[in-house]
């Protein structure tokens, strides 16, 4: 499985729940995660994709940890069967 095939169905998952997964594009700052995950109630978390067994760049790690610091939900995603806990723990 590609890293698209996991994004899409993160994306389809997100719609079910009444959410959106928008693609988060930053110029100029690199290392940002791949989608920003809006549920209802104003519940908002960062998702990195990666394909299968891949791990995120360290420039990507750095980012993740900083985004943490500062009390953002940001998960690493690899493997279809984390959408559904990922989704959940944004949405609490």
């Amino acid at each position: 499985m590609k890293e698209r095939d996991i994004e899409r169905k993160l994306v389809v998952e997100t719609v079910r729940r009444r959410g959106v997964a928008l693609k988060f594009v930053s110029p100029g700052c690199i290392g940002v995660p791949d989608r920003i995950v809006m549920l209802p109630d104003g519940k908002m978390g960062f998702v990195e994709l990666k394909a299968p067994g891949k791990k995120p760049r360290p420039i990507q790690v750095r980012r993740i940890q900083q985004m943490r610091k500062m009390g953002f939900k940001v998960f690493v995603i690899d493997g279809v069967e984390q959408i559904g806990s990922v989704l959940d723990a944004i949405g609490e």
